[in-house]
């Protein structure tokens, strides 16, 4: 495979292909340990002039067993083959139509990439490069075809064979215990937008009617006996559709949308057309086994899959370098559904939460890359926070900064100019810089510049004038590759805040309205002056997160507990209260680290009780702002030098701060927020359970006497996971004999559903105690625990290095030393799971020197390492590089 063979692939070097595939026809016999594929490929020179380019078609890890051109079986010399490609060296001159016959293993497929066996179900995963290990193909996202599968399977092993597109035909082979579908997609596609799936599947339906009166049929697969658990996924489906008709007017555009859980597979899900093959874990859900978490995730990523039909599909990327433009695109537009669906503050929080905890760290590490990276060489590695989360902020900033409407239009044009087409950023770009009749050059370089900026920002207040001043300035710190960067476009929203709460007119020095309280900044410096303000105002700034940037301001501590107060904004109000904890986060690590007593914030708490006490807020935007900023934040914002253990000793003293001083409110909020009433996943019953398990976690942390004893009650009474979870969530935290009940309980109950079991093994990796390495050593061994399923791995061994900061960054190594051992352990069987986990060292530069030394040793025992694969060598290299 290219990639695998080390050579770097760079955009500047992006040539069309010498060749199209006007058609390809696949004709696939399943078998367990034997698949035969059929394909036969119309080709055609994609605009040559004279003698034709040699046909070069990729592949990884198989063989022909024949090739025909043109029908006739073609000469051993007329043909070169390798498992990595097959080319023609002298094709004919005119169209031509190439057939190449190959076998498969699927059960031996445990990478998960291409054709393999999931229990007893035939599935596939195409993207990035999985097509190839089909079939030899010019498998890139330019080269789009109309695919046509014929599927024949054992009636009895796979009475379920699905493919693309819509149903033609099917029927049982005469004399046989065989039978066949036929299978044609009339929208012309790249290949990794390829599915097939053949098994015994159990059918969850429904249908959904377009606005132009179309009945689409509805379909959900799932392991027989599972269907009831599909129906939140279906309910997600059918809003999905009919949002994206109202906000975008995107209407579906085949007879049938189908949807088939599986249970190994490496991502969340995958958009193939008509075909999305999902995890199982993102559309199983029951009250009984799945959280609020777990709906909301269904409900995003059901709805972000669909959103590919058209972003994605219908339009898709030139290059794997335009990856941002599908999939940072849409990222935008579930976010935006969700946000429809329940609460927009609430939501623009979880996300700002997730693109700091995940992307700003990957912007500040050694593995830092553009939105779209000029370079890659392994292309599996790039399915990033930067890609999916930056570049969805990027699409916001753009909404932002030409408004709504020109937005809107922006998008209109691009659905209409590019349908059918593989296209680049800057297609997409160009049709908002028409809609809008403004120049994009400068805000391209959120797609080119790698970093979090960082601005400073400073204020001035004339009362004799009546002007407020503010002073902004932008750094965008050095990162591999870039050590110097140029201004970048900032549309940075702000409100100035009276006394009385009132937001203030913006009224600019030329005397006009500043549109939309958007400041436009694209200088490495400027000033901006806003007039007839009678009151120094609280400066507002960055609304709603209008941009992903770092601020540092000159904002008060009262004037911060204002705003936590009174801003109309509720983003800033949430991130009023997280700057106040913050600051007092880094100060009391400090103390700890020279060995001083850490400080308590009255000021914070009674900003604290003051949100508690507000009930025109909504529970679940109270929760948000009762969640303190986590170690993974306070070690981002010290930057240098971090001491996982002094963070989380300062972390613990201030949740038993608040516990302790607000016991009284938290448990009145504890028992009024009770509800017996049957289960519903909808956002305002989330909230509530959301901020009545705060209340609990707190009290506990706290020392509440009767924490504890509330706890194993919940735990015991819960009628749903949601509640059970919490419950088990806050024992997990105290090292007693109802912890380990309770954990044994959850066990016995939930022992035969794998995806509960996740939970089990997640929460007790995320422990932060010094045994838990050892318990978690003890459960790599567990019946219930597989190396070869990928949710088994991330749950048990990936929560531990994501999500346990003291014990993953021990003192003496030993945790990294064991997610090393994991990984090589792991890297001939799944690549891909085993360069995602490595990420885990994504920060390791930013450790004090003891810690620091011992990850380095780390990563450079994996690096020596014998017969690495691509995706894991080049995170470790990466990882590695002093540049």
């Amino acid at each position: 495979m290219r990639t695998e063979q080390g050579r770097p692939v760079r955009l500047a070097d992006y040539r069309p292909p010498d060749w199209l595939v006007e058609t390809i026809d696949l004709d696939i016999t399943l078998g367990a340990n034997q698949t035969r594929v059929r394909a036969r490929l119309a080709l055609r020179p994609n605009g040559q002039a004279g003698s034709p380019a040699p046909v070069v078609l990729d592949g990884d890890e198989i063989e022909p067993a024949a090739v025909r051109i043109d029908g006739e079986d073609a000469a051993p010399e007329s043909y070169i083959a390798t498992a990595d490609s097959l080319t023609i060296p002298q094709p004919p001159h005119r169209r031509f139509v190439l057939e190449v016959e190959t076998v498969l293993d699927p059960a031996a497929n445990t990478k998960l990439m291409g054709l393999y066996r999931s229990g007893g179900t035939y599935c596939t995963q195409c993207e990035a490069e999985g097509f190839r290990r089909i079939t030899y193909f010019p498998d890139r996202p330019d080269v789009m075809a109309v695919f046509t599968t014929r599927i024949e399977a054992d009636q009895a092993e796979a009475p379920v064979l699905l493919a693309n597109g819509n149903l033609v035909e099917a029927g049982e082979i005469a004399g046989t215990s065989r039978h066949y579908a036929l299978w044609h997609d009339p929208h012309p596609k790249p290949c990794y937008l390829f599915a097939l799936v053949g098994g015994r599947l159990g059918l969850y339906e429904d249908s959904f009617t377009t606005r132009s009166g179309r009945t689409v049929a509805l379909r959900i697969y799932v392991e027989p006996g599972k269907e009831p658990r599909a129906a939140y996924a279906m309910d997600a489906l059918k809003r999905s559709m009919r949002w994206d008709e109202e906000a975008f007017g995107r209407e579906y555009d085949l007879d049938i949308f189908m949807v088939v859980a599986v249970s190994d597979f490496n991502m969340g899900a995958m958009e193939n057309k008509g075909l999305n093959i999902f995890n199982d874990k993102y559309i199983l859900a029951s009250p009984e086994t799945a959280t609020d978490a777990d709906f909301a995730a269904i409900e995003a990523i059901i709805a972000h899959e669909y959103f590919h039909n058209w972003t994605g599909n219908r339009i898709t990327c030139r290059d794997w370098f335009q990856l941002c433009l599908k999939e940072g695109l849409t990222v935008f537009r579930d976010q935006e559904f969700t946000s429809d669906m329940r609460s927009r503050p609430v939501k623009r929080i979880t996300d700002v939460r997730v693109l700091r905890g995940q992307q700003f760290a990957e912007d500040a590490g050694p593995l830092a890359h553009p939105v779209r990276p000029d370079v890659y060489r392994e292309i599996n590695n790039f399915y990033t926070a930067t890609v999916y989360e930056k570049g969805a902020e990027v699409v916001r900033m753009l909404r932002t900064l030409i408004g709504p409407e020109a937005f809107r239009a922006g998008m209109d044009l691009f659905f209409a100019r590019h349908d059918g087409r593989a296209v680049t950023v800057e297609d997409f770009i160009a049709c908002f810089a028409e809609t809008a009749g403004v120049e994009l050059g400068q805000f391209m370089l959120w797609y080119s510049q790698a970093g979090t900026p960082e601005l400073a920002v400073t204020t001035h207040y004339d009362a004799q004038a009546q002007t407020f001043s503010l002073e902004i300035a932008q750094v965008i710190p050095p990162t591999p590759g870039q050590p110097v960067k140029a201004p970048m476009l900032f549309p940075l929203v702000i409100g100035l805040v009276a006394a009385d709460g009132r937001d203030l007119p913006l009224i600019q020095a030329d005397g006009s309205p500043l549109a939309r309280g958007v400041l436009t900044l694209a200088g490495p410096a400027e000033t901006f002056v806003f007039t007839g303000i009678a009151e120094r105002p609280a400066l507002s700034l960055n609304r709603g997160f209008s941009t992903p940037v770092k601020i540092n301001a000159d904002l008060s501590t009262d004037e911060l507990r204002f705003l936590a107060a009174r801003d109309s904004d509720s983003f800033n109000r949430w991130q009023s209260v997280q700057t106040l904890a913050s600051m007092l986060l880094m100060e009391n690590v400090g103390a700890i680290r020279r060995g001083g007593a850490v400080r308590d914030d009255h000021g914070l708490i009674d900003a604290l009780a003051a949100t508690l006490a507000d009930t025109r807020l909504e529970p679940a935007f109270v929760a948000q702002v009762f969640s303190v900023p986590s170690e993974g934040d306070i070690a981002r914002d010290l930057g240098r030098n971090v001491d996982p253990d002094a963070i989380f000793i300062a972390r613990q003293a201030l949740r038993r701060a608040i516990g302790a001083a607000l016991a009284p409110a938290l448990g009145a909020a504890y028992d009024a927020l009770r509800d017996d009433a049957a289960y519903s996943p909808d956002a305002a019953s989330t909230g509530r359970r959301a901020l009545r398990n705060v209340c609990l976690d707190l009290l506990a942390a706290g020392g509440d006497s009767e924490a504890i004893a509330r706890a194993v009650r919940q735990y015991r009474d819960a009628h749903n996971m949601t509640d059970r979870m919490a419950a088990l969530s806050t024992l997990s935290l105290h090292d007693t004999a109802d912890r380990s009940d309770a954990l044994a309980d959850f066990y016995h109950r939930y022992q035969s559903d794998p995806l509960v079991i996740d939970k089990w093994f997640a929460l007790q990796a995320a422990i932060p105690e010094p045994g838990t390495l050892t318990r978690i050593k003890e459960l790599s061994t567990h019946p219930a625990f597989s190396l070869a399923n990928p949710n088994r791995v991330r749950a048990l061994i990936g929560s531990f290095a994501q999500a346990n900061q003291t014990q993953f960054n021990r003192a003496d190594g030993a945790g990294y030393a064991f997610i090393a051992d994991t990984v090589l352990a792991l890297d001939g069987r799944n690549p891909q799971v085993a360069a995602r986990l490595m990420t885990a060292f994504r920060s390791w530069r930013a450790l004090e020197p003891a810690r620091r030394a011992k990850a380095e040793g780390e990563l450079r025992r994996v690096a020596s390492a014998p017969d690495l694969s691509g995706d894991l060598k080049d995170i470790v290299e990466r990882s590695l590089s002093a540049d």
